[in-house]
């Protein structure tokens, strides 16, 4: 099977993909080449810890990182029908017995400027022994990304006694996607793989020999942000439902069988499964950051509606990205109880990233992919890491008393009635909690 393009197919999906790149991709110059890496950075302030939500402290325990490869068993079908090989590269973070020579992360930017980032992690420490083994987390990046986007959530959840992996998803990355040549190149592949690689993964961590002996895999969260949201609410039940029109929109096809042919690829569920019954039963919950696909409504109803797993949507109401009435649309159609969307007042897209590093300030093109507009980004990291470590205490470690830091509803903004003050948001000090409403359903 041979995708070819034309230029109305490349018109329709440069203006799909304009939507993840911005305008600015269009006019990408080829002279802005990959940069020699410069020192590493750190991106984060000292806040005082009032400002900030109470889950976002940092855990007791030291973190270790360690970068891992993930092969899949046997050759799986690209999105043209071939059987390849495919295989990914992990960023897993983990409780450590000992601190060692702190880690760093180098990556680069959609333009390909290299940058290096200074971890709160120690490169391969020992990993601590516990009475009891550690869950595990996958954490998913969007289109395009790299597995550190989301490192502060990895070393987060890892210091509050998780072994937490992160993929970079091959065909998806920032370095693999040429964005000045062919900035759609890797979107088939995403399409097909997001939730595929999170299932991969997870069974990854459960027999990779530093980690098998300390941790729980029956005990698993997910996160994926944007494609990864995408993935996520694949892996824990919902069903792709792509149609012909889709199909071939999203790939690029212009032969109506092929298109026909890449639906039936597409249309899978929990990970490439033929049922969202299939779902593993290790998946305990799921956070999806500005999931995609909502606003095109690529899943089947009815396959959301039998969700049981409690997932906890996150949404900037001004995306114009995945398009803040798509993720309403998954929420609302989300059948498991305990599913939440926390919408983030005067947002975009960018609720999920790392703050931008030095090396983003050059182009809009490239700054445009981490910050927002109307929000300090490490307060939306704070955020994310206050509801996540809520939400797997919760639902995947069985903490009930930490169930009530999701237990909050309506604004957070305390607006008076009959002139008495709201409580503030458990976990949030008095004033503190702006801009934020949660519902439930």
């Amino acid at each position: 099977m041979i995708l070819s393009f034309n230029n109305k197919k490349i018109s329709q999906i440069m203006k799909t993909l304009s939507l993840f790149c911005g305008a600015a991709a269009l006019a990408f110059s080829t002279s802005m080449l990959p940069t020699s890496v410069s020192a590493a950075q750190t991106l984060y302030k000292p806040f005082p810890a009032d400002v900030m939500p109470s889950l976002s402290e940092k855990g007791a325990h030291v973190v270790g990182v360690k970068t891992i490869e993930a092969t899949y068993p046997e050759k799986v079908k690209d999105i043209a029908g071939n059987d390849v090989e495919r295989k990914l590269t992990l960023e897993v973070w983990y409780p450590a017995s000992s601190a060692a020579e702190k880690a760093t992360y180098v990556n680069e930017t959609r333009s390909g400027q290299v940058f290096e980032i200074e971890a709160d992690a120690s490169r391969d420490a020992p990993i601590a022994k516990a009475e009891s083994s550690y869950p595990v987390i996958v954490i998913s990046h969007g289109y395009t990304g790299y597995r550190t986007l989301m490192y502060y959530l990895g070393e987060h959840l890892a210091s509050h006694g998780y072994v937490v992996a992160a993929i970079d998803h091959t065909d998806s990355t920032n370095k693999d996607v040429n964005f000045a040549e062919n900035p759609y190149s890797g979107f088939p592949s995403t399409l097909l793989n997001r939730s595929r690689d999170q299932v991969l993964t997870l069974n990854s961590i459960s027999e990779h020999e530093f980690f098998r002996d300390s941790v729980d895999a029956s005990k698993a969260g997910v996160i994926g942000y944007s494609m990864g949201g995408y993935g996520a609410v694949s892996t824990v039940g919902g069903c792709y439902a792509f149609n012909d029109q889709a199909a071939a929109t999203f790939t690029g096809t212009q032969d109506p069988k092929v298109a026909a042919l890449i639906k039936d690829v597409l249309n899978t569920c929990a990970g490439g499964n033929d049922s969202g019954k299939d779902v593993l039963p290790a998946w305990k919950a799921a956070l999806a950051l500005a999931p995609w696909g909502g606003q095109h409504q690529l899943f089947d109803v009815e396959s959301l509606n039998n969700i049981k797993v409690p997932v906890l949507y996150v949404a900037g109401d001004n995306d114009d990205i995945s398009g803040y009435e798509g993720i309403k649309w998954l929420f609302e159609n989300t059948g498991s109880e305990g599913s939440k969307l926390l919408t983030i007042k005067n947002a975009r897209h960018n609720v999920a990233p790392h703050p931008a590093p030095k090396e983003a300030y050059g182009s809009e093109f490239d700054l445009g992919s981490y910050i927002e507009p109307a929000w300090e980004v490490q307060k939306l990291n704070a955020i994310n890491e206050h509801f996540a470590l809520a939400l797997m205490n919760c639902h995947v470690k069985g903490l009930k008393d930490d169930c009530e830091y999701l237990n909050v509803s309506g604004s957070s903004a305390q607006v008076p009635v009959d002139g008495k003050k709201p409580e503030p948001w458990k976990g949030f000090d008095d004033r503190w909690a702006l801009g934020l409403e949660m519902d439930s359903k």
